[in-house]
């Protein structure tokens, strides 16, 4: 797909265009992901529900993350990405393409013993994790586990072809991937729910099945495109290659707080087991709708801006400081109205995503509440994503790391404190108990922010204005446009939740947009059209 890629910023005159083209490839790519993960999802939904099935779904699902989270895109984008983005600045492409094999020969090596090791220790790691699920869903979750190791395995070789992609940057492809793993198991669930009517448990495992084929054609769609880029390429499994000893330096932080990140999101999981039966899948389902604005603006803005400041890094200060306060202001731009609707029209979103088959009225008013809760941070945690992409091209893999363990111990400290007392509220049958998990988050997500950018403030010796001086207009204006959505939303009469989503959802998009230009506030589209 070289004819959709964008041309490097020297060659594009202005570099803050480049970037927010860069910025857009990557959003454009994540938006297509996100579609179909939505789809994905939503089709789970109507087959699952909120059901013990569900719940062990959504538990087998997370615990193979392991390989994924601790050798996946965030850990490759803090250790390989700038030291190969800078081989290729200073013309060493061959160095860079030897630098890159070896990296892949060690990945593969280690994460394929991970999932063997995964697989193995399944039975003792549901038992641990999941000591709350009854013995019918502990079983069940066991085989799934097992079938999902393998999965993450491939999904970590699918990242590392992201770290090329993204150095040459060339960033559609390597983000717009993920569909290929998302349609694979849509069709898994269509196939054996629809044509075979398989009951639940045999549909779970299916889909299971579904998943390891779309972990390999995620790592395949990339692969020609990855060694069309690179020269004299051959996978070595060895540390003696230039560059390799430095990304294990600074790969050992990133491991250890991701290891943190990822214990931290298990014991959320471990925790909503003791919870009211469905805790679990409507923690899950709400984390996919947090996680949507966050990958479209924060991971997309950050992930572009990695392999330029990484590029640049031996610039002054002053440089950095405002090529991170611009790329601040475009992630405030689209997280601020993402707050607000989450927080007005959340259950709109969540009914138009969700409300099918299984999953009813309650589940959308327990998945909102979760969902409100969540939002309550997400401008926190898109933003701490760029400070942290930041930090790794400066070479600096530890703070993040040191914040990370600070983060994730609050979270789990509020969290379990506040999840018993709400889940004595109900819903039907379901619980409110999953919300303090994700107020924990909220709370923890802004204590993360204050000290990331304490640090780089001191570490590039300027002020961090992280969203510029057009904050407070476009929190005005997400405001005024959340008032006309939820005024719209009160006044339209019962109907099919798309077409509720059609008519609240869409003015509100349209009056923040049309505010924010009125009130003088540039956003990152208006700018990309006029160039």
């Amino acid at each position: 797909m070289p004819g959709v890629e964008s041309p490097p910023p020297e060659a594009g005159g202005d570099r803050t265009a480049a970037r927010t083209r860069a910025s857009a490839l990557v959003s454009a790519g994540i938006l297509l992901s996100r579609i179909s993960g939505l789809v994905r999802e939503r089709v789970f939904a109507h087959f699952f529900g909120a059901s013990p099935v569900a719940d062990a779904w959504k538990a087998a699902l997370r615990l193979p993350n392991l390989i994924q989270n601790l050798l996946g895109e965030g850990t490759l984008s803090a250790s390989f990405i700038p030291i190969y983005a800078e081989l290729l600045e200073e013309g060493r492409e061959r160095e860079a393409a030897r630098f890159a094999g070896a990296v892949l020969g060690l990945l593969t090596l280690t994460a394929g013993l991970m999932a063997l090791l995964g697989i193995l220790l399944a039975p003792w790691l549901v038992g641990f994790f999941f000591y709350g699920f009854d013995p019918e869903r502990q079983a069940l979750t066991v085989e799934l586990v097992r079938i999902l190791f393998p999965m993450t395995a491939l999904l970590v070789l699918s990242a590392w072809a992201l770290g090329i992609l993204n150095s040459h940057r060339r960033f559609f492809l390597a983000y717009v991937a993920p569909v290929a793993w998302n349609a694979a198991m849509i069709i898994a669930m269509a196939v054996g729910g629809l044509a075979w009517e398989m009951d639940p448990v045999q549909l779970v495992r299916l889909l299971a099945w579904g998943a390891l084929a779309g972990g390999g054609l995620q790592f395949l769609v990339q692969l020609p495109l990855v060694l069309q880029l690179l020269t004299e390429f051959r996978p070595v499994v060895s540390t003696r290659v230039e560059g390799v000893r430095e990304a294990i330096r600074n790969f050992l932080p990133v491991v250890a707080a991701r290891g943190a990140v990822n214990l931290g999101g298990w014991l959320d999981y471990a925790l909503a087991a003791f919870l009211a039966t469905g805790a679990v899948a409507t923690l899950a389902y709400a984390q996919i709708l947090f996680m949507l604005p966050i990958s479209l603006f924060g991971m997309a803005v950050a992930a572009s801006e990695l392999p330029e400041i990484s590029r640049n890094r031996r610039a002054a200060g002053e440089v950095l400081a405002g090529e991170v306060t611009q790329a601040g202001e475009r992630v405030a731009y689209w997280l601020v109205p993402s707050t607000v609707g989450y927080l007005l029209l959340g259950d709109v979103v969540v009914a138009a995503v969700f409300e099918t088959g299984a999953f009813g009225a309650d589940e959308v008013m327990v998945t909102w509440v979760i969902l409100g809760a969540y939002a309550l941070g997400m401008g926190a945690s898109a933003t701490s994503r760029l400070l942290s992409s930041a930090f790794y091209a400066l070479r600096d893999t530890r703070t993040p790391a040191r914040v990370a363990y600070l983060r994730v111990s609050l979270a789990l400290v509020l969290g379990a404190a506040l999840m018993f007392p709400l889940d004595r509220f109900r819903v039907g049958v379901l619980g409110l108990g999953a919300a303090g998990l994700a107020l924990g988050s909220a709370v923890a997500a802004w204590v993360e922010l204050g000290l990331l950018r304490r640090n780089l403030r001191e570490k590039l010796g300027r002020e961090l204005t992280l969203a510029g001086p057009g904050l407070f207009r476009m929190m005005g204006a997400g405001l005024a446009a959340g008032a006309v959505g939820l005024g719209l939303h009160l006044a339209l009469p019962p109907m099919h939740p798309w077409l509720v989503a059609l008519g609240t959802l869409v003015p509100f998009a349209g009056v923040y947009l049309l505010l924010t230009r009125v009130l003088g506030v540039s956003g990152p589209l208006d700018r990309l059209l006029r160039r």
